[in-house]
């Protein structure tokens, strides 16, 4: 039996674009994405701190030390600049597995920079 566990998480990061005309997807700093081993295509859950709303979507990479967090295409109506949202990733894995897994959870400053 496999199970659905926390892969990933960026813990409260601002908003900084939101692109209604654009394809469809979340942009992160790729420095955020490292951190918090995503890579780019990878489906996430947004949840947003400021309004409670909850989407999924996929990855694609931002500018390394730009801080970006933009929102794109439909999506871009759920969210404002500034608000502040958590990114989330799971992984399935077998449920002994899971037991052991640690997941990474990384807490990035008020400018969405990673703290040292």
């Amino acid at each position: 039996m496999n199970i659905e566990v926390l892969k990933s998480k960026i813990h409260r990061v601002k908003i900084t674009q939101a692109e209604l005309h654009y394809v469809g997807s979340i942009t992160i700093d790729e420095d955020l994405m490292d951190a918090a081993n995503f890579i780019e295509g990878e489906k996430v859950q947004i949840v947003n701190v400021n309004n409670g709303e909850r989407l999924e979507t996929y990855v694609i990479r931002g500018e390394r030390g730009s801080g970006m967090v933009c929102m794109n295409g439909p999506a871009a109506r759920k969210v404002q600049v500034g608000d502040v949202v958590i990114i989330i990733s799971y992984a399935s894995m077998p449920l002994e597995e899971a037991k052991q897994f640690q997941p990474t959870i990384i807490f990035p400053d008020q400018d969405n920079r990673l703290i040292h």
